[in-house]
């Protein structure tokens, strides 16, 4: 028998604050986690929203979709990138295997969904759409309806900014608009999979976890944004409340995230470790927070790089593939390994052990596609980002050197099944982030389907 299912995406929140500090303030969510089946939700290597949803809603593996984060360096270049959107993601989603079996979808804000493709129902692209002016809607007619009735949507905020008082006002305005579109395509009777983004949950960890999380290097008692994150949860659940008065009572609601949340420590300036190693060497001193496309950079000496991110990617600069390599190819593994055995020994500012790992690729992934990294960093079990800027006065920067970030990233996320009529049977405590499509699936269908 085929189920309604309504998959409710809150990106970045992690268990212990869904399941445990503010679950007694979110009395929607907290009917929806008493009366079904929760689990924490390992993420996927890297823990970056983009691969981690389409890791998801493929079940395929960041090497298998070729996708390791927003930004991919152009094979043979050494500052150009492109930014990835949905026409890299080359395998079915879960809605593109029910629409051939005549089931249709509503998608909204689901990473990558710019550009918006055909799909049997509707789609309305995410954060990474343009603007507005964009084609972000599948069918095209979608926009006019949702425009005229919603006004412009609202595709993500800036939040990182001082200005906190603004990023509060714009994140309930996003998110109530986001809800009430939620709520009126809800409303259509002839779906059987809805799933939805809201990448709100995010922004507001990213801007004010500082002011949360009593262990946070920013956090002062009884300041003015102390609140805010809660405030906020209570909002989402709030509207998921007004949200399922849309929905049949007998669908299958799942409340799910990409990946976990936590404090930031700081960010390591990876590039001038590399110069302090000897792995980068410059033409000339450079002013802080130069970019490093804007660096003097003597690539004819230069053995490696870094970028800056959530976590660090390394690249080998080796001859016949980068423009003025001088690794030869047969010595590419020794430096890979030296590399990576002296990013392991990095320390913290204070001479404190750090739990750095680093890994190759392909001991990451059996198939590995698209225009990976040479290495994958992630400094201190994530605590600090990378900063791939040069010019600091250290390399051990409190702040993003990208703007004000309080959080990073972390490797659990939550996973929820709540079925009104009581047939999820399910006992995992932990659920990795590539089997929940299958899931999903056998929720919708009754069976595993491929």
């Amino acid at each position: 028998m085929v189920r309604k299912l309504l998959v409710i995406g809150l990106d970045c929140v992690p268990p212990n604050l869904l399941y445990k500090e503010f679950k007694e303030e979110l009395p929607n969510i907290s009917m929806l986690l008493d009366d079904g089946y929760k689990a924490e939700m390992k993420t996927t290597n890297p823990p970056i929203t983009i691969p981690a949803w389409a890791v998801m809603t493929t079940g395929k593996s960041p090497g298998e979709l070729g996708i390791y984060g927003f930004r991919h360096r152009i094979k043979g270049k050494y500052n150009d990138f492109y930014i990835v959107n949905s026409r890299y993601i080359k395998t079915p989603a879960i809605w593109d295997v029910i629409g051939r079996k005549d089931l249709k979808s509503i998608v909204v804000g689901v990473p990558p969904s710019y550009p918006p493709k055909p799909i049997k129902g509707y789609m309305v692209s995410g954060f990474i759409t343009p603007g507005p002016e964009s084609r972000y809607t599948f069918p095209i007619t979608l926009k006019r309806t949702l425009e005229k009735n919603f006004g412009k949507y609202i595709f993500d905020v800036v939040y990182r900014s001082e200005d906190k008082d603004r990023i509060v006002e714009e994140l309930w305005k996003m998110t109530i608009q986001h809800f009430k579109i939620y709520s009126y395509l809800a409303s259509k009777d002839w779906w059987t999979l809805m799933m939805f983004v809201e990448i709100g949950t995010d922004r507001v960890h990213h801007a004010f976890w500082g002011y949360m999380d009593k262990e946070h290097h920013k956090y002062t008692p009884g300041n003015k944004y102390e609140k805010i994150i809660e405030e906020y949860y209570k909002l989402v659940d709030e509207k998921i409340g007004e949200l399922l008065k849309n929905v049949p009572k007998d669908t299958v609601i799942s409340i799910v995230s990409d990946h976990g949340a936590k404090r930031m420590k700081g960010a390591f300036v990876i590039n001038q470790w590399m110069i302090k190693e000897g792995y980068m060497k410059l033409q000339k001193s450079v002013g802080q927070g130069t970019e490093l496309k804007d660096a003097p950079v003597d690539w004819k000496n230069t053995l490696a790089w870094g970028w800056g991110g959530y976590y660090a990617r390394i690249f080998l600069n080796v001859k016949g593939r980068e423009p003025y390599g001088i690794i030869e190819p047969e010595d590419y593994e020794h430096y890979r390994d030296e590399l990576k055995e002296k990013i392991q020994r990095i320390r913290g500012p204070n001479g404190e052990e750090w739990k750095t790992k680093v890994y190759r690729p392909e001991e990451l992934y059996p198939v590995v596609r698209g225009d990976p990294p040479d290495l994958i960093v992630y400094f201190d079990d994530l605590y600090w980002r990378s900063a791939g800027t040069l010019g600091w006065p250290t390399m051990y920067l409190k702040e993003n050197d990208r703007g004000p970030d309080d959080a990073v990233h972390d490797w659990i996320g939550v996973f929820t099944l709540y079925d009104p009529e009581n047939t999820v049977d399910r006992k995992e405590k932990r659920v990795d982030i590539q089997d929940i499509s299958k899931i999903y699936l056998e929720t919708i269908l009754g069976e595993t389907d491929g």
